[in-house]
């Protein structure tokens, strides 16, 4: 069994993360760690503020983070399942687009995923990451709820 955990860092993709816990770990034969950047989001910076940090400098600092995310992610993923190989990888684009073209480039046959459990105004307002991959994913799809 291939699995696919997407993680932004947060106490959401934490417990996608202790989802593994849940699988029968003698069947897996890999776990693929990805985090996305999303340079679309637009940031809110005062312009008056004095200096603008460069579009190249916004995408290198939230590369290191993601990257930082991902290491962090493949540690505690090896602690639960030691003898699993673990890969991990940092992409940049779409959330939704980039979790469904890994899923369906490794041939995974799970996705892990947390749920921010946003209500309908904020699920309009900001769109869920997790809903979208369920109904584009090529495979199963774990969405793993935590309390508010």
């Amino acid at each position: 069994m291939k699995v696919l955990i997407a993680t932004d860092g947060g106490k959401h993709s934490e417990a996608a993360l202790q989802a593994v816990r849940m699988l029968n770990l003698q069947e897996i034969e890999e776990i693929r760690i990805i985090s996305v950047v999303d340079m679309s989001v637009p940031l809110a910076i005062d312009v008056y503020a004095g200096y603008l940090p460069s579009t190249a400098e916004i995408e290198e600092a939230a590369r290191e983070n993601a990257k930082n995310i991902v290491q962090s992610a493949t540690q505690k993923v090896l602690e639960i399942a030691p003898n699993i190989n673990v890969t991990s990888e940092v992409l940049i684009g779409s959330p939704e687009s980039s979790i469904v073209e890994t899923a369906e480039q490794m041939k995974a046959d799970l996705i892990i995923v947390g749920s921010h459990s946003y209500n309908r105004w904020e699920r309009l307002l900001l769109g869920s990451v997790s809903d979208s991959v369920v109904h584009h994913a090529p495979c199963s799809v774990l969405v793993v709820k935590t309390q508010k």
